[in-house]
């Protein structure tokens, strides 16, 4: 696992998920229920998904937590859901811009 900090890239062992780290430092990252490891890393052979954690991501989607300390951004789209510490991120809503009338 590569140290996590903002503009780490990394990658699902269970599906073609991919994301950026945004804001957030010394986490581990799953999606799928497992692990997210670097770019440049293989995955092992024996990993499976949890069921429960197979929602999808969607690219060009930010993902943060309850709190809002974590926060990724979705580069490539999978059938996993990303998650920290147990806990499923969330889609983080979009802001509207105002109007240039």
């Amino acid at each position: 696992m590569p140290e996590v900090k903002p503009g780490t890239r990394l990658k699902s062992v269970v599906c073609s998920g991919e994301a950026m780290v945004v804001k957030g430092t010394d986490i581990i990252l799953t999606c799928g229920g497992v692990p997210m490891i670097g770019p440049d890393e293989s995955a092992p052979e024996n990993s499976v998904a949890d069921p429960e954690h197979m929602f999808e991501c969607l690219i060009g989607k930010r993902y943060v937590n309850a709190e809002e300390s974590v926060e990724l951004l979705c580069v490539k789209a999978g059938e996993g859901s990303f998650g920290v510490d147990g806990q499923m991120l969330m889609g983080k809503e979009t802001k509207k811009l105002p109007s240039s009338d």
